[in-house]
């Protein structure tokens, strides 16, 4: 990916439709673009990374060789590790949160949303069931236009 970050240094977390936001040209591009040139280290977490490359390959068809150089040429911070208490707090995220109807939220935001509040960071992301979901849990955001220009408003 990029640049490696010490634990004291400050990082915001992107969600993968940030990322894709940027790739795809979306109106969350310039907001999303000065993020990453800005003085925080940007991340994906690694089921971020997971989610972009199955995008680009899968939905919009990018060679696969180059959705890999499409995500490293963007000069993210590397994703830190999933570890064990992130993972089981996303999953008690998500149980709290989920619901099919009012609130589907992925288990990859989930991880997105415990990864932001273990590293005391903000979560970049346009998706409003997980901008509700972070507002609920105290959990900072960065609330990005989504794919017709609105932005969350809470």
């Amino acid at each position: 990916m990029g640049r490696c970050r010490t634990r004291a240094q400050a990082v915001i977390i992107l969600d993968a439709y940030a990322v894709i936001a940027v790739l795809e040209v979306e109106y969350a591009a310039p907001q999303v673009r000065a993020l990453i040139e800005g003085d925080e280290d940007t991340a994906l977490t690694v089921l971020g990374v997971a989610e972009v490359v199955d995008y680009l390959v899968r939905s919009a068809g990018t060679d696969e060789g180059d959705a890999a150089l499409d995500l490293t040429q963007l000069g993210l911070a590397d994703p830190s590790p999933l570890d064990r208490l992130v993972a089981t707090q996303a999953g008690l995220l998500r149980a709290r949160h989920y619901n099919r109807r009012t609130r589907a939220i992925s288990m990859a935001d989930c991880v997105a949303a415990e990864t932001a509040r273990s590293l005391d960071a903000p979560l970049a992301t346009a998706d409003p069931a997980l901008l509700d979901t972070c507002a609920a849990e105290g959990i900072a955001v960065i609330a990005l236009p989504d794919t017709t220009g609105a932005v969350w408003t809470g």
